[in-house]
């Protein structure tokens, strides 16, 4: 009895070892996955702040500005558009210099304008090239201005924060899957002589497989159970608490995430447990002494 007691004691905290093992690497998952997420959002709320000013003429007439919002409503790389008159634009201005300039000209230098954020895709110099052309044929649109430099600049930091992230995600997920798949040979090595036993008396190898699949299957579900569950705390204490602005509650967020880490947590368990029982598998009964 006090040898049975043993042996489910030992299969309990194996089993409660490899499963608390695989679920902190899938931990490591979820947060690249987040961190990738994270870099999307934030290049997407840079250039959805990118906007281009299109200055309007001082005589333009109600049904031109009227053609001018028909053309802006509708398109596809319009994020939001404010109207700034004549008078909100001296003032601002005003603010910004501490004077108002129309004080010492007598008169008011500034036009009417359209102030257009743009949609994360057209955020950028060869797209935003042909939105101005296409605006500026428009009766009552004196220019269309924005900084081609600036865009320019802010694009290529972008691109090389994005390619960092990938990076070290790319490491990251490389480190996990080898982490996971050494726990599982670990595991598994320690019943090498039992596969080996199964085998000389005859049973299939698919026969030998179907319990340790199982007992790999049961792993990997349930760490990344476990993993979801400590990521939606982290994820909960981080947004509501500190960067509120973040969205990651969003259901397709929340779907990427607790989908990657159930699926990589099944697959690299199984995929695993598949590599390390084929290995013993070949073994003959002497080189399992030595490996």
């Amino acid at each position: 009895m006090s040898e049975k007691k043993t042996k489910t004691s030992n299969f309990f905290n194996s089993n409660l070892t490899t499963t608390l093992s695989i679920s902190l690497v899938l931990f490591l998952v979820g947060l690249i996955t987040i961190l990738m997420l994270l870099g999307k959002q934030m290049s997407n709320f840079v250039k959805e702040n990118i906007s281009f000013s299109i200055v309007l003429h001082e005589n333009i007439s109600s049904t031109e500005i009227a053609n001018i919002n028909d053309l802006l409503k509708p398109a596809d790389y319009v994020k939001s558009y404010n109207y700034i008159s004549k008078e909100k634009a001296i003032k601002e201005l005003a603010e910004e210099l501490g004077e108002d300039p129309a004080d010492f000209l007598g008169y008011n230098p500034l036009n009417a304008s359209i102030e257009v954020k743009t949609n994360a895709d057209y955020a950028n110099a060869e797209s935003l090239a042909k939105i101005k052309k296409q605006i500026s044929s428009l009766s009552g649109v004196k220019e269309v201005v924005y900084q081609k430099d600036m865009i320019d600049l802010v694009n290529k930091n972008l691109q090389t924060l994005s390619l960092l992230l990938l990076g070290a995600a790319a490491l990251l997920l490389f480190i996990s899957i080898g982490l996971i798949n050494n726990t599982i040979r670990l595991q598994i090595y320690s019943k090498r002589f039992t596969i080996n036993t199964m085998k000389l008396v005859g049973a299939t190898a698919w026969f030998i497989r179907k319990p340790f699949l199982g007992k790999s299957l049961m792993n990997g579900i349930v760490a990344s159970i476990l993993a979801s569950i400590c990521l939606g705390g982290l994820i909960y204490y981080v947004q509501f608490y500190h960067f509120p602005m973040l969205n990651l509650f969003a259901p397709q967020t929340a779907l990427i995430i607790v989908g990657t880490i159930f699926f990589l947590g099944i697959v690299i368990s199984l995929l695993s447990s598949l590599a390390a029982i084929g290995r013993y598998l070949r073994y003959k009964t002497n080189d399992l002494y030595y490996i």
